[in-house]
């Protein structure tokens, strides 16, 4: 039965919760979400990859020996393999070779033990959810406290994935209509670092459509074609167009708003958020984290402060792996 969702505007900037509050809880786990939503969120994040059998799950990466306890599972141990994943050599276990079910098996453990050792705790304690638990979560959440939070799924690695014959999209498209989200104001963003799968969602779904720009590289489908670009010229005024024509918005790197000195300290906001405006797009950086090696070196201690610098530069949106700090510093 399809579930019907209202349209809502979220008064900007928005705050996305990297991973659910993955500061506070194993990253990609119900707990992470929940914990989310309590700390007021306005969206979840969700990063995507599939199994076996076709099921969306939530990862980081399709590799999950480190942030699952799989590599303790006799029973997997000869599923460890190399794989080339985007042009880069990963060796581990990987979603793809599982079947839900035996995915189910596992248990979440964080990520950055070395950062964030309080998250420990919790290791051993959480499934790795499927991207309709997700969905279901906030379907629950709207019913039990009357506010919408609204869903941002990245698609991870499109392209490995299609030549698999395990494309995302497919089931990605068709849970957006079952649960109500495949409208232009539906509280959902579809991101991914490729442009390719975003062209060919933007032909499937009404849902708004987010291209990720990261700090260096080139989108990887741009290897199967004859484009030479990178990342940094699809920032450009030009690129920024470009973009307009597929999609409502871009994610990118902090640095690209506001950049960072010699010194490591935070500078003086660049002409990005006014020329992707110029074009039409929305434009939400990533991602605020509390801890102090991941802070300019003028802001140590000042999560917050960072925050609102890149508030005042006029960003839509926030990913922030602590949603607290993020919902505080926004007032």
């Amino acid at each position: 039965m399809l579930t019907i969702i209202a349209a809502i505007t979220f008064a900007p900037p928005i705050v996305i919760a990297h991973r659910g509050a993955s500061g506070e809880r194993p990253e990609h786990t119900l707990a992470a979400y929940q914990l989310a939503l309590e700390q007021g969120a306005d969206f979840i994040e969700p990063d995507l990859v599939i199994t076996k059998d076709g099921v969306l799950v939530c990862r980081h990466e399709n590799e999950i020996g480190t942030t699952t306890d799989v590599a303790a599972k006799s029973e997997f141990a000869a599923r460890k393999t190399k794989k080339e994943i985007d042009g880069k050599t990963f060796e581990g276990w990987f979603t793809e070779d599982f079947t839900l079910k035996e995915l189910k098996t596992l248990r979440a453990k964080e990520r950055l033990p070395d950062v964030r050792k309080a998250n420990t705790a919790y290791d051993g304690q959480f499934e790795v959810p499927t991207f309709e638990e997700v969905l279901k979560l906030l379907r629950d959440w709207r019913k039990k406290s009357g506010k919408t939070v609204g869903v941002y799924p990245e698609t991870k690695h499109s392209t490995y994935f299609g030549m698999m014959d395990l494309p995302l999209e497919t089931p990605l498209v068709d849970l957006v209509k079952r649960y109500g989200y495949d409208k232009k104001d539906a509280p959902i963003f579809i991101q991914s670092f490729e442009q390719s799968n975003l062209k060919g969602l933007r032909r499937r779904t009404k849902a708004r459509l987010i291209q990720l720009i990261d700090a260096v590289g080139r989108p990887f489908d741009w290897n199967l074609t004859e484009d030479k670009r990178t990342y940094t010229q699809l920032v450009s005024p030009g690129g920024l167009t470009e973009i307009s024509m597929y999609a409502d918005g871009v994610g990118v790197y902090k640095d690209y708003v506001i950049p960072r000195n010699a010194e490591g300290n935070l500078g003086e906001p660049s002409s990005l958020v006014r020329d992707a405006k110029q074009s039409g797009l929305l434009v939400h950086v990533w991602t605020f984290r509390n801890e102090d090696q991941f802070l300019p070196k003028n802001l140590a201690g000042e999560p917050e402060e960072e925050i609102k610098r890149f508030i005042a530069a006029g960003v839509d949106g926030l990913f922030a792996d602590s949603p607290a700090t993020a919902v505080k510093a926004r007032g």
